[in-house]
């Protein structure tokens, strides 16, 4: 991905190299869902799409930035606050793939009206 040169920053801020597609976002997600688990690289790379030799590397520098930790050949995602966010959302996105009922839902439908819901707030109160 082409950027600005003169603007670019070199940050190491989460948003600049944590996108989705990368190696990185794919291998937090999987520990992320699994917080308490620890895995060695050959179990993370049996359960992403990354390519063995790409895992080691790959978890080394999410260790440089606190982001993984291991025990001997073992890696989890770190107690880390900024990661909480990203473990509850992958949570709650399993939770709704899993309910059956969401296929064919017509939401703009479904969706209530400004007036629907003041009648409803109106309810509440009385």
């Amino acid at each position: 991905m082409p950027i600005q040169f003169d603007e670019y920053t070199g940050s190491d801020e989460f948003g600049n190299w944590l996108r989705p597609d990368s190696n990185s976002y794919v291998i937090l997600s999987f520990l992320a869902e699994h917080p308490e688990q620890g895995f060695t690289p050959t179990e993370i790379h049996e359960n992403v799409d990354i390519p063995m030799g790409s895992i080691g590397p790959t978890l080394q520098r999410l260790e440089d930035r606190g982001l993984v930790r291991h025990k001997g050949s073992y890696w989890a995602i770190a107690r880390d606050g900024r990661l909480a966010g990203l473990a509850s959302t992958l949570s709650t996105l399993r939770s709704m793939d899993d309910l059956d009922d969401w296929d064919g839902v017509d939401w703009e439908a479904e969706a209530a009206d400004r007036d629907e819901m003041e009648a409803w707030r109106d309810d509440r109160r009385e």
